[in-house]
């Protein structure tokens, strides 16, 4: 793979947090984030405002809330999760379109966008499956 096709393949499969707020305020109808990440939910108690929570445990029996004709952006903790990158692989393979934000919540709260406090009552296993 050439440098070129690397970073076109990477642009197309992600958006950063500043691109995805400039691109919601554009056309806020296009897209539905999706907050995957698995864990306790005493430490997912924070997300990213407006985002639907689907953990990547329970995507296969949600599927049927995503809808097929946005663009999808699903996100989880930080550059060291692969979770966002797993749900976007099984989301393409169903037909979607997706993309993973860049960095997770970790990059979204680090530049200060709005966030949103959760109260759960579903019982989440704490293994991430990072």
């Amino acid at each position: 793979m050439q440098a070129l096709d690397y970073f076109n393949a990477r642009l197309e499969a992600t958006i950063s947090p500043m691109d995805f707020l400039k691109a919601k305020q554009m056309n806020p109808e296009k897209y539905v984030l999706i907050d995957v990440r698995n864990g306790p939910i005493h430490v997912r108690n924070v997300t990213i405002k407006d985002a639907h929570i689907i953990p990547e445990q329970e995507l296969q029996s949600r599927l049927n809330e995503i809808p097929k004709e946005k663009e999808i952006i699903v996100y989880c903790w930080d550059v060291w999760c692969n979770t966002a990158a797993k749900v976007a692989k099984f989301l393409l393979e169903h037909g979607y379109k997706v993309k993973e934000l860049t960095g997770g919540i970790a990059a979204w709260k680090e530049m200060n966008f709005p966030v949103t406090n959760t109260n759960q009552d579903n019982h989440i296993p704490d293994d991430c499956g990072c």
